[in-house]
């Protein structure tokens, strides 16, 4: 129970977060028109980020190390890439916007901390069969909890049924 109150509160944190975050505008010393943008720039591992540009007159190539290499022509709209799932928690990745003939720009993405279950696969997956499904691993203080209620409830099956028949044979 706890576990889905946790994930419950990390998804809807998340989702805040997201709504709530402006989007990050590369600034550089150059005075050219060449601007990317990068939203949200707080995610979680899985999630999806926005990749927009404008000023640049030819092709832009976005790359970094936890996304696929995007290619942005000019006048196209915005492209929308998913995170890798293996992207480190609590990790800033460099963003490099490279177009051509001019100064890359760099903006920082953030990958958000908390249980990478909590937050929805954009990849169908297959199911965690044996351990129910939306459990991320075994809690050695759930399972000797879970453990104690069963003996207690079994000791008090086994104490009331004790009582009863000593009851009727006296």
């Amino acid at each position: 129970m706890h576990a889905i109150r946790a994930a419950s509160a990390t998804v809807l944190s998340l989702a805040a977060l997201t709504l709530t975050a402006p989007s990050a505008h590369a600034s550089d010393s150059d005075s050219g028109s060449f601007r990317p943008s990068l939203s949200p720039t707080t995610i979680a591992a899985g999630g999806k980020v926005t990749l927009s540009v404008s000023g640049c007159e030819g092709e832009t190539e976005v790359s970094a190390g936890i996304f696929d290499t995007v290619k942005i022509g000019p006048g196209e709209g915005p492209r929308t890439v998913p995170v890798d799932w293996d992207a480190k928690q609590g990790a800033a990745y460099t963003v490099t916007f490279a177009c051509d003939g001019g100064q890359p720009r760099r903006v920082d993405l953030t990958i958000a901390t908390g249980r990478p279950d909590s937050s929805p696969s954009p990849v169908p997956q297959g199911v965690k069969a044996g351990i129910g499904g939306s459990a991320g691993g075994l809690d050695l203080q759930e399972v000797a909890l879970g453990g104690a209620l069963i003996a207690g409830a079994l000791g008090t099956v086994y104490v009331v049924a004790r009582r009863r028949t000593g009851d009727k044979s006296a």
